[in-house]
């Protein structure tokens, strides 16, 4: 399994970025890949997720802020970040599983420990 995020990059406070997770090796059928971001001194944290039937999870705070969709025939997991923010700023990190019954299905998990497959990260630095 290998996963590729890009689209990070330096952004001014309000605007938008879409970051692209790519994807290679996962059990398509049955996968869900989630999206998380780690501040430099604070923990990692889960912004959104979706299975391979199109079902999200969005982390509350981040609703109507962020949007995760995927593209299969790409084999690529987008998050859209708009409105961003000078505290969005963290390295973002796409992740995957397999485990459909327990960390997939129905509501795709956000805790980073339940992802076993994991990207090299992007940055994402927003300026106020």
């Amino acid at each position: 399994v290998r996963l590729a995020e890009s689209g990070g990059g330096s952004v001014q406070a309000g605007g938008s970025l879409r970051l692209s997770c790519a994807t290679s090796g996962l059990r398509y059928a049955s996968y869900c890949v989630g999206w998380f971001r780690q501040a430099p001194g604070k923990e990692r944290e889960g912004i959104a997720s979706i299975d391979k039937d199109g079902t999200t999870t969005i982390e509350e705070s981040l609703k109507g802020l962020f949007t995760i969709s995927r593209d299969s025939a790409k084999n690529t997991v987008y998050l859209q970040m708009n409105n961003i923010a000078p505290n969005d700023t963290a390295m973002y990190y796409c992740a995957a599983d397999h485990k459909w019954d327990t960390v997939c299905a129905g509501h795709p998990s956000l805790k980073d420990v339940d992802y076993n497959y994991w990207g090299q990260g992007t940055q994402v630095t927003v300026s106020s």
